[in-house]
């Protein structure tokens, strides 16, 4: 049987079934090309609806065209001084804008070196940096590749904080600081946003734009930035904190040298000079002008509720009033730049070496040892305990809060000093703590030219140039004028003796020193600031008259009528003092206060300028207020004041006084010249804590140094040289010469020598005369006892 052979499908038969394989293959090749084209499709609606949503603001404000073009930011506004010159800043964010042509090349060029070598081809947006981000540091994880951000997109950021939407923050965000970008581009030029990013660009220690920066840390303005500090600042935009050149020292220069490099490769330094860039040391001049703390925070306290009543009382172009601490303002004032830095470093010197005396003085002891209710007082002063106490908290919860430690930062004159102790033995550090207020004004206008409120405006915000306080013997010149005034004669002399006033619940005035012999002139006793000769003159003019006269000067303090009115028993303002003394020394005619010369907005346009108060002519004769003056001199020349010449060496017509209060609270000294009128003020906050002995809480020795050396330091100044030249308006001849009366006598009257040893000796037995006489421990002056010893020789 033959077999049955299978069918075998011939070759041209199998050759459609290959095509087909190869059309299927094609197809499938089609379909993933049609799925990628779909997605891609997908992908390119999806980017044109995420776009569309970025770019019509869904996801955050988009500043349109219009609003770019009229780019606003807090900008802190400025108290200058008469000369131009940054005294203190008012602010929400410390920020002061500058021009282009007010930047150093050197910031402009280091920035484009490390921040955006491209900046100026693209517009906006670097397609090169971009995909340089997209391989090398996303794909390859290189983190050194750099961003891919422009200059302009920063400045979008800068002035547009990124908004928080969880997942999707980093491509909304970058997309949106893009499309700000490429509006900037198109409205600003690449100047402009060049200085848009350097006034908006953050520099930690919360301040913001290069002017801020320079001066904060090279204490100088932008322009003058030289190649290795524009590095420095440059540097620090990576990382504000981390290479603070304060801080960081070290890695600070490591960045430095990271920037001076990029400027060498970007072709903006020769590689020779940036190796001797490189190889110089930071140069940091750190320098803090912010609202705590530069010249004179003090006084831009002062100024500040009057500038703020005129921001409400004066509206911009749109409308709007003036605000203070986003509009840029400029003001300046009266206030000598010099003048305030030489107090400003006059207060300092002295107190911090005054505060060891102080603190050797006192010891282990606490300086209100026996006096619980000043520790007390202070305690319910604290804001501690009144918010403790407004909350509700027991007798007992406040006390365990007081005695339980915490981590807080003390000052001392040497620095902070970061502690952990309990909150009461902070007030005690505080308590036992002198401070100063010191003033200097030009008593022709009236213009305040140097202000110094405390030690430290961050711990002691009191202003004791405006606190009232006993002036002590600085009182005692009004007493001596009242009396001039109501015509008593300046040749007439007064016993310097222990009275007792009996219509004044027997009170007794003392001297200081405790003597009570011979004769005074008022010159004499005033040069020595007798008590018992001042009450005595001011009881025979009158405490009415004296207080008239007062008025007549300016004081508005509430004047006691008590014979111890002359001794200085008010409280009085150092300001109101010197504006006092200013009337005397312009021979009775008064200036008010002046500080404010005018307003300008941030593009520097004049919105104010301030006219001086005109001075006004009191009724106090012009002669006697010169006579005083002129008593005055002798203070410094002869008297409680000497040590201006002694110690100091200040030289030119000069008068001055003294002034000590009650268990030394007080210590006060003003200083005089032709063209200034000074006075500084020291003790501690609570008058129970003060020196124990006169030696070192007389005025002479805790108030009248500071006033020293700020003269000594100012005549040492070329500038200011010729200051100590000028003289006080002279009087006449005749006067002068008559006024030419020694200071003291033994006797009033020499021919009356019997009668003086009856009041010397009155109610006393011969043997205890004889004690007296011999006694080697009396305090009375050695030549007057001398006479007197030999005057009652003869009368035995």
């Amino acid at each position: 049987m033959a077999t049955k052979r299978s069918k075998t499908i011939p070759s041209k038969k199998r050759k459609p079934i290959r095509k087909k394989q190869k059309r299927s293959s094609k197809a499938k090749k089609r379909n993933v090309w049609m799925f990628l084209l779909k997605l891609f499709a997908v992908g390119v609606i999806l980017f044109f609806i995420f776009f569309m949503a970025v770019y019509l603001g869904f996801t955050g404000h988009v500043p349109s065209s219009n609003q770019l073009n009229d780019i606003k930011n807090p900008q802190a506004s400025e108290v200058f001084s008469e000369d131009g010159r940054l005294l203190g800043r008012y602010y929400i964010e410390n920020r002061s804008n500058v021009q282009f042509d007010e930047i150093s090349p050197n910031v402009i060029n280091a920035l484009i070196a490390t921040e955006d070598a491209r900046f100026y081809e693209h517009r906006g947006i670097d397609e090169i940096a971009l995909m340089r981000v997209l391989f090398k540091t996303i794909l390859l994880q290189d983190k050194s590749a750099g961003g891919g951000s422009t200059l302009s997109q920063q400045v979008a950021k800068n002035l547009f904080p990124r908004n928080d939407l969880w997942m999707f923050s980093m491509p909304v965000n970058k997309l949106r600081e893009a499309i700000i970008a490429y509006r900037l581009e198109r409205i600003y030029t690449k100047e402009e946003i060049l200085t848009l990013y350097l006034n908006t660009v953050p520099f930690g220690e919360n301040i913001f734009g290069i002017e801020v920066a320079a001066e904060r840390f090279f204490s100088k303005n932008p322009k003058n930035l030289t190649v290795d500090e524009s590095a420095v600042l440059v540097g620090m935009l990576k990382a504000n904190y981390s290479y603070n050149p304060r801080i960081n020292p070290e890695r600070s220069k490591e960045r430095r040298n990271v920037v001076i490099n990029q400027m060498i490769a970007n072709g903006f330094l020769e590689e020779a000079q940036g190796e001797v860039f490189k190889e110089k040391p930071l140069g940091v001049k750190y320098r803090r002008i912010s609202y705590n703390e530069g010249p004179a925070p003090y006084f831009v306290e002062m100024l500040k509720p009057e500038l703020m009543d005129w921001c409400s009382n004066n509206t911009k172009e749109n409308g709007e009033p003036y605000n203070l601490f986003t509009d840029g303002l400029r003001v300046k004032t009266t206030l000598n730049y010099d003048f305030q830095y030489f107090a400003q470093q006059s207060v300092k010197e002295y107190m911090e070496n005054l505060q060891n005396v102080f603190d050797n003085h006192w010891g282990k002891t606490e300086p209100w040892r026996g006096k619980q209710n000043i520790l007390k007082s202070a305690i319910r002063r604290s804001e501690r305990y009144k918010k403790m106490n407004k909350a509700g908290k027991t007798q007992e919860q406040i006390d365990q809060a007081f005695s339980s430690k915490i981590k807080t930062t003390f000052f001392t004159h040497q620095g902070l000093k970061q502690v952990e102790t309990t909150p009461l033995d902070s007030i005690k550090h505080y308590l036992r703590l002198l401070n100063a207020g010191f003033l200097a004004i030009e008593p022709s206008t009236g213009a305040l030219k140097a202000w110094v409120g405390g030690i430290d405006f961050r711990f002691f915000k009191y202003d004791h140039v405006l606190s009232a306080r006993q002036v002590g013997s600085t009182f005692k010149p009004f007493v001596y004028l009242a009396a001039l005034e109501d015509g008593q004669s300046p040749f007439e002399y007064y016993p310097n003796e222990k009275k007792v006033y009996e219509d004044y619940q027997d009170w007794s005035p003392s001297n200081s020193h405790g003597e009570y012999t011979g004769y005074y002139s008022m010159e004499g006793a005033l040069t020595q600031s007798l008590n018992t000769v001042a009450v005595d003159v001011m009881m025979k003019t009158g405490i009415e008259k004296t207080i008239e006269t007062c008025r007549e000067l300016g004081l508005e303090a509430d004047l006691p009528e008590f014979p111890s009115l002359a001794l200085g028993v008010a409280s009085i303002s150092l300001k109101d003092l010197l504006f006092a003394y200013a009337t005397m020394l312009n021979q009775g005619t008064r200036v008010e206060p002046n500080y404010l010369v005018s307003i300008s907005d941030n593009k520097g346009n004049k919105l104010v300028e301030y006219k001086r108060e005109p001075a006004t002519r009191t009724s106090l004769n012009g002669v006697n207020c010169q006579i005083v003056t002129h008593m005055l001199e002798s203070v410094v020349n002869d008297g409680t004041g000497s040590s201006i010449r002694n110690t100091y060496q200040v030289s030119g017509d000069f008068a001055g006084k003294t002034g000590t209060t009650q268990n030394q609270s007080d210590g006060w000294f003003i200083g005089l010249t032709p063209e200034l009128v000074t006075g500084c003020w020291v003790g501690a906050e609570d008058p129970g804590v003060h020196f124990r002995t006169i030696k070192y809480g007389q005025g002479a020795y805790m108030a009248l140094p500071i006033v020293g050396k700020f003269y000594s330091k100012l005549y040492r100044d070329a500038r200011y040289k010729t200051m100590q030249y000028a003289d006080f308006p002279s009087l006449n001849n005749g006067l002068l010469a008559d006024l030419a009366i020694p200071h003291y006598r033994e006797f009033y009257d020499l021919d009356d020598k019997d009668n003086l040893i009856e009041r010397i000796f009155a109610g006393k037995s011969k043997e205890e005369k004889l004690k007296e006489v011999k006694n080697p421990e009396k305090k009375e002056k050695k030549k007057v006892w001398e006479v007197i010893k030999g005057i009652f020789k003869k009368k035995k």
